[in-house]
């Protein structure tokens, strides 16, 4: 055995191999070391001093679920053979290897986000409008079967990688490094053949796998070589993981970036669109603000647009035509998200059913849904037929309309053969309804007609053998017997036959008891052999009915999205986005989503915010504490949300589609990377100002604050600069550098801007309002002494202020030498006697000189400069 073993941990040598034996999976060497620390079981060794560890197989998906959990492979080693039948050594194969990436199991992955496996390749070229190193791109869920491919450039890779956040990495070996920039530790990667990436290869698996003459129906193009090599190195990887098969994929599909609004990482992140600022806080974030999802389909697709919204103002309105109608026709509305309520992971069950894995309570779930499709069919009806005030009417609800499958065969099917009630597992019995097969419903007659015969068997024997403590029992050692305690041992009649002995009495069996458990427990092992082969015809009839199920699993994402979308815009009362292609965004009373469901109703202030081509740049000065952060989140969350298809809160909205929108807001590090505060701000500003172009959004806060006071002014007003005049972007820029008031004065489409706040002797009270023109004073000290400054640590503040404001020195005297410019001429000598000059220039009465007298005295003083040097 520990020979058959080395073979199999010799081809997965990166897997943690769980061996079958008996009814434990066993661990070995390096492998069970490495487990039992992190699964905290016992580390034992057999006789020959091999480390050994197991667990057991009824338990085993928990420690499954810790070691992939833990960033380890773990390859399963089954017995494909019955013990009882093999001769020498029980057969063994690994029947599948699971990884972060791979995960089919029930439970593992939250319903309302993905679990992509990514593979990508880079290459060299042209692409899009910006150009660079191109990139392609293939990801995988294999928990509901999509499959879509991606050809972008360098910076598109991080981006992708960043909003799908894959759980595993798939590269070829001469690009294994350096890794792309992820915000956490990079996920588990795998290394494969560079071959294994060859566009030409993968045409053809392609083609095969998905019995297509060409690939041209797919939308796949010449110019995604790139991202169909790593398709194909992808499917090869996942057939080594799943070596029984995939019939659950989905052809892909090809996401083209230009046609999606460009979301990078830091912008992600300082909204909040869908992760916290702060770990582990919750009701922060927007997809939680916005997200009344009741499918765990619609809330994955929810999550996919937040992360992705479109950029072209046609494929915007349709999503807003279908969520205007939901808004307008609450009935309707109300009658769909009745229907979804009852909908549950039609993808994923359905994936488990084709996967040969699902159990008889997901089989029931899967009916359940399917009952529930007409109530579906019937409101999305309703709704596809209302017209919006102009009269026309959603061409996406008609769509989905058109799309819906009721699925109403396997419904009657999975009605016809599912029991009412199913248990959790296939061997606890009861799974199929009576009436659905005769052979069953004859086999379950004799086992049900035994065990009357068997429980009448009682009271004849003891009428037959006149002792009245005789009874009839079961275990599963013995089978059925007759117990009869040894007072009565005389009274035993000859046609019993003793079966075992105990220390109070007898049991034994009789000719007609034997013969009738026989036929007892010969039917209970057909009927589960039978139940069995039902159910798998069932499971195979979903599975062979995968790719219908899929596609009336997303028409129900949509229509949940949608419905969900209307149920917050109503709620919450956001209005309907004017979306063009036009430059200006305009947003009035405009709120913050989040900010606003955490605050009493009607307590936050709204602003306004506009942008055209003439008032392009906005500079933004205030108080610390004022709102300026709010208000530039609320304006990228308000854009955001009108471009993935969501009503916005405000009470006028125009936005002109943005193709990336850039938010730099608050300080971090990167201590791992070696990176202070100041080198993280500079970078994240060094992408916007690369990456940015005309239809951009910029929104930045407190660019240079990491450096001196100087350097920082430099900065902020180059960037600015920058801005303005080379990328010509929509820009919105809050600082507390008071000298960037005066840029308007030198670049024609900028203006300044405050958050107004209302002064009562030393009391400031924040307005919260965005007003035109820009302020010079900060109230920095009054925030600190908000938050609890001691006294004489604000007054002392408050004193120096005014001395740096008046004198810009606190120190009395002189600067040291040191602190000079060397090469930096003092006007006057100080610290040394009058110059003659400087005392004749204090005693001339300029308002008693006439001009010539003036110039004469000039004209004096030039020559006897030039006399001293």
């Amino acid at each position: 055995m520990l020979k058959h073993w080395r073979e199999m941990k010799a081809q997965h040598r990166n897997a943690i191999l769980f061996y079958r034996v008996g009814d434990f999976y066993e661990m070995f060497n390096e492998d069970a070391e490495l487990a039992a620390k992190i699964l905290d079981i016992t580390l034992t060794a057999r006789g020959d001093g091999v480390p050994l560890a197991g667990v057991p197989v009824k338990a085993a998906a928990e420690y499954l679920r810790q070691l992939v959990g833990a960033g380890h492979r773990v390859a399963i080693c089954e017995q494909v053979e019955d013990p009882k039948l093999a001769r020498g050594l029980v057969r063994r194969e690994v029947v599948e290897t699971v990884t972060p990436g791979a995960l089919l199991q029930d439970g593992w992955v939250a319903g309302s986000r993905n679990n992509w496996l990514v593979a990508f390749q880079r290459g060299s070229g042209e692409v899009g409008r910006r150009g660079g190193s191109t990139a392609g791109l293939a990801a995988v869920d294999l928990s509901t079967g999509e499959f879509t491919l991606e050809t972008t450039d360098e910076g598109g890779l991080e981006e992708a990688l960043s909003r799908l956040s894959p759980a595993e990495l798939v590269l070829p070996s001469s690009q294994a490094s350096p890794l792309p920039r992820f915000p956490a530790a990079p996920p588990l990667t795998t290394i494969r053949e560079l071959w294994e990436f060859d566009p030409a290869l993968a045409r053809d698996d392609l083609a095969r796998r998905f019995h297509l003459a060409g690939l041209d129906g797919l939308g796949i193009g010449p110019e995604d070589e790139l991202a169909l090599g790593a398709a194909g190195a992808l499917l090869r990887y996942l057939t080594d993981l799943q070596p029984a098969g995939l019939p659950h994929l989905a052809r892909p599909g090809v996401r083209r970036p230009e046609s999606f609004l460009w979301l990078d990482e830091m912008t992600r992140r300082n909204l909040e669109l869908v992760e916290p600022l702060r770990a582990g806080v919750r009701g922060c974030t927007l997809l939680e603000t916005i997200d009344a999802t009741l499918t765990p389909m619609g809330g994955r697709l929810l999550r996919q647009w937040l992360l992705s919204p479109l950029s072209r103002p046609d494929d915007i309105d349709q999503r807003l035509d279908a969520v205007e109608i939901m808004v307008r026709d609450s009935r309707g509305r109300s009658r769909l998200r009745e229907a979804l309520d009852g909908v549950r992971d039609l993808e994923r069950l359905a994936g488990r059913a084709a996967s040969g894995r699902a159990t008889p309570r997901e089989m029931g779930a899967l009916r359940d849904s399917f009952q529930r499709l007409p109530d579906v069919a019937g409101g999305l009806t309703e709704l596809a037929g209302s017209a919006l005030p102009s009269g026309r009417r959603s061409h996406a609800l008609a769509e989905a309309a058109d799309e819906l499958d009721l699925l109403g065969d396997l419904t009657v099917e999975l009605e016809a053969g599912l029991a009412d009630r199913l248990p959790a597992t296939l061997g606890d019995g009861e799974i199929i309804r009576p009436g659905y097969d005769p052979a069953l419903d004859e086999l379950r007659t004799l086992r049900d007609g035994g065990r009357q015969y068997i429980a009448s068997l009682q009271q004849r024997e003891r009428e037959r053998t006149g002792i009245p403590s005789l009874k009839v029992g079961f275990n599963k050692v013995f089978g059925y017997y007759l117990e009869v305690t040894h007072t009565h041992s005389a009274r035993i009649p000859a046609d019993y036959e003793r079966r075992q002995t105990l220390a109070t009495a007898e049991r034994y069996v009789t000719p007609e008891l034997k013969e009738y458990e026989s036929k007892v427990l010969g039917a209970e092992e057909q009927i589960a052999s039978r139940e069995a082969e039902l159910f798998g015809a069932l499971r195979a009839a979903v599975g062979q009915a995968i790719a219908r199920i899929q596609r009336t699993a997303h028409v129900v994402a949509r229509l949940d999205v949608w419905a969900g979308l209307a149920e917050r815009a109503v709620s919450n009362r956001y209005v309907r986005p004017l979306v063009t292609d036009r430059f200006d965004l305009v947003l009035r009373q405009c709120r913050h989503p989040v900010i606003e469901r955490m605050m009493p109703r009607e307590s936050f202030i709204p602003n306004d915010a506009r942008f055209t081509e003439a008032e392009r740049v906005a500079l933004v000065t205030g108080p610390n504490m004022a709102g300026k952060s709010t208000i530039l989140r609320q304006i990228g969350v308000s854009v955001v949300l009108a471009q993935l298809g969501s009503f916005v809160p405000a009470e006028e909205a125009v936005v002109g589609v943005v193709d990336r929108l850039f938010t730099r807001v608050g300080a971090s590090d990167n201590l791992a990377g070696g990176q202070s505060t100041f080198m993280v701000e500079m970078s994240e500003t060094s992408a916007i100002l690369h990456n940015a172009t005309a239809q951009s959004l910029v929104l930045l806060d407190e660019i240079g604050r990491g450096t001196s006071t100087y350097d920082g002014v430099a900065i902020a007003w180059a960037v600015t600069e920058h801005l303005h005049d080379q990328v010509g972007c929509k820009t919105m820029f809050a600082t507390h550098y008071h000298e960037l008031m005066q840029l308007p004065e030198r670049l024609q489409h900028a203006r300044n801007f405050n958050v107004a706040v209302q002064e009562a002797g030393d009391t400031v009270l924040f307005l919260h309002r965005l007003e035109p023109g820009g302020t010079n004073r900060s109230y920095g000290i009054h925030v600190g002494q908000l938050a609890g400054l001691p006294t004489p640590v604000v007054s002392r503040a408050k004193e120096i202020l005014s001395a740096l404001e008046g004198e810009h020195r606190m120190v009395p005297g002189a600067p040291p030498p040191a602190s000079r410019d060397p090469g930096q001429l003092g006007l006057f000598s100080e610290g040394h006697a009058p110059d003659p000059m400087v005392e004749e220039l204090r005693s001339i009465d300029v308002n008693s000189l006439t001009p010539l007298e003036a110039l004469n005295r000039l004209a004096d003083f030039q020559r006897r400069v030039g006399d001293r040097r």
